[in-house]
Formats: C-alpha cells, structure tokens, sequence
C-alpha cells in the first residue's frame, strides 16, 4: 500500500510505502527568515510530515541538504545540531544548487523507516 501526505498540485510532502517514507523537497514556509530561520521551519516540516507516516526524525536513513549560497552551511548546522538527536544521525549530503525561488536558502530531502 502506498500513502500519499501533503498532496499538492504536482507532488506529495512524502510517500510512504515498503516500509520507507520519501520525502519531497522541504522549503520554508517563511522565505523572509534567515538560513538558520529556514532550516529550522523546514526541520518543524519534516517532523509534522514523519508524524504523520506513523515515525519520527530517529527514523530518518539519509538527508540532503540542498543551499543556495554553500557559506550558509554554518547557519543550517546550528538549526540541524538542536534538532537532531545525536543518537540517531542519518547519512547527510550537503550541496548547493540554485532553488526555484531565490528567497529560498535551504531544501530539504530525506528517507525514513515506516513503521513495520
């Protein structure tokens, strides 16, 4: 069975299915926050959206960070070293790449266990 969450026009927030969740690119709904400000809306998204397949960022196999501007790396770790419990780290990737909209610093993409 697969499960569709956060359904817009052309994507689904995540899909869950074969025991995995996939989740979409993750930006903030505030574009006006700073890196740091961003990363921390998004990181609130992935939480409301892994709650909602039944599982929680401990779940979480391998993210991608995706920045506009790679100097902002500083700013994104702090946001992701208060979220994330140190006993449970994913595989990460950290590029940059330009995001469709230029307010936006950060994207968020990740993988997680469903619950069995």
């Amino acid at each position: 069975m697969i499960t569709r969450m956060a359904e817009e026009q052309r994507l689904s927030g995540a899909v869950a299915g074969g025991g995995l969740v996939w989740l979409a690119g993750q930006v903030a709904d505030d574009a006006s926050l700073d890196a740091e400000g961003q990363t921390a809306d998004i990181l609130a998204q992935i939480d409301a959206l892994l709650a909602e397949a039944g599982t929680d960022k401990r779940a979480l196999l391998s993210v991608t960070v995706v920045l506009a501007d790679i100097r902002d790396a500083p700013a994104m770790n702090r946001a992701w070293d208060a979220w994330m419990d140190p006993a449970a780290k994913p595989a990460r990737m950290t590029i940059q790449a330009a995001l469709v909209d230029p307010r936006w610093k950060v994207e968020i993409t990740g993988v997680a266990l469903a619950p069995g």
